[in-house]
């Protein structure tokens, strides 16, 4: 008995070790390069000084210390780069790391990988660190060596001041062309930042880009998406082709009726003729058994539907489509409010063919 039981220790500690081994074995025969010197994809402002910020907040004020922090996170960005390495390391460098209770660690702090396979974004692998310190890892190994075309999605809930992507020495690894076509802002709430996810990659915005090859820039603030003044200010600044906007989740509806047909003329002042398209909010299914919410979430959208049939019918160029997040049974969210990812993957599938038929209409394909 004695003999078995000292076998298995055996086993399991070689499972232990044999990792920890290859770890150093990769670090001791690696090299970095910055991902800033790569392919930054689904960024609204190209040019922040820090290039993992969504927004420069030293350029646009009136961001509450909440917003200030949010849009300095690194949520719908990604590194797309070429590399033949047998493996791939990551040395994040945090500014901050923001605690959630109902979003998985490797979507909060953590980063996604998908290797594109005859045409398509197969997932290849995701991972973090359990601590909290700039730590390197490897995020995938024993690769056939083969040159890949790579996208890394960076934290949804951490500011980055710094990553370098390690590969073998002697491999290649360089920036490609951004593999996704137009520049598609998306404003939105937390259910655009991706709150709940198990990946930073699960969010709708990014299934949607990897689904249709159009780069959405999302600019998604957990709780803080309700039509304010200042965002308009930063998003009539921004260089795109057309707007997307879950603008219907966060604020109340005398917000609502308040601050939508300003927040509509302020950025079709600064883009005419581009289309402005408004996601109905998704149906939360704390409201089953609910009657209080039920009540505070039909009030909602009932603001929003009357509002946005004379909006649609005021302005040129604006549209208001439907969305669903849950499936029949609903118990497809994760808190009551966010849905996990299979929620998120309904959602993508339930905007895709509206949204693509209005981006034709202005010859965004």
């Amino acid at each position: 008995m004695n003999r078995i039981i000292g076998i298995l220790v055996s086993f399991c500690l070689a499972l232990v070790v044999v990792p920890g081994r290859a770890q150093r074995q990769e670090e001791a025969g690696c090299r970095y390069v910055s991902a800033a010197e790569l392919t930054i994809t689904g960024k609204l402002f190209p040019d922040t000084p820090n290039p993992f910020h969504r927004v420069d907040t030293v350029q646009f004020k009136g961001f509450t210390p909440a917003e200030n922090i949010q849009v300095r996170e690194s949520s719908g960005l990604a590194i797309a780069f070429r590399t033949n390495s047998p493996f791939i390391r990551l040395n994040p460098h945090y500014g901050y790391i923001t605690r959630s209770v109902n979003t998985m660690g490797i979507a909060v702090k953590g980063f996604d990988m998908y290797i594109r396979k005859d045409g398509k974004w197969l997932w290849a692998a995701a991972g973090t660190t359990l601590d909290d310190g700039d730590k390197p890892f490897t995020i995938i190994r024993d690769m056939d060596g083969q040159m890949h075309e790579c996208l890394l999605y960076l934290p949804l809930l951490s500011e980055l001041n710094g990553l370098e992507i390690g590969v073998a020495q002697g491999s290649v690894i360089e920036a490609m062309p951004n593999p996704f076509r137009g520049r598609v802002a998306i404003f939105g709430s937390s259910f655009t930042q991706g709150i709940s996810t198990s990946r930073s990659g699960m969010t709708y915005p990014a299934q949607f880009t990897r689904a249709t090859g159009i780069q959405l820039l999302s600019l998604g603030c957990s709780g803080n998406c309700k039509l304010q003044p200042y965002f308009a200010d930063a998003l009539a600044a921004a260089q795109v082709d057309a707007f997307i906007f879950d603008s219907f989740s966060n604020p109340s509806p005398e917000q609502v009726k308040e601050r939508l047909f300003p927040f509509i003329e302020k950025i079709q002042a600064a883009h005419p003729g581009v289309p402005l398209i408004f996601q109905k909010t998704i149906y939360r299914e704390k409201r089953n058994f609910n009657l209080g919410e039920d009540k505070k979430e039909a009030a909602r959208a009932h603001m929003a539907d009357s509002l946005m049939n004379i909006a649609c019918k005021r302005y040129k160029d604006v549209y208001y489509i439907k969305t669903n997040a849950t499936a029949p049974s609903r118990d497809t969210s994760v808190d009551g409010i966010h849905p996990g990812d299979y929620g998120y993957t309904l959602w993508a599938e339930s905007v895709q063919k509206r949204i693509l038929k209005i981006l034709k209409k202005y010859g965004i394909r």
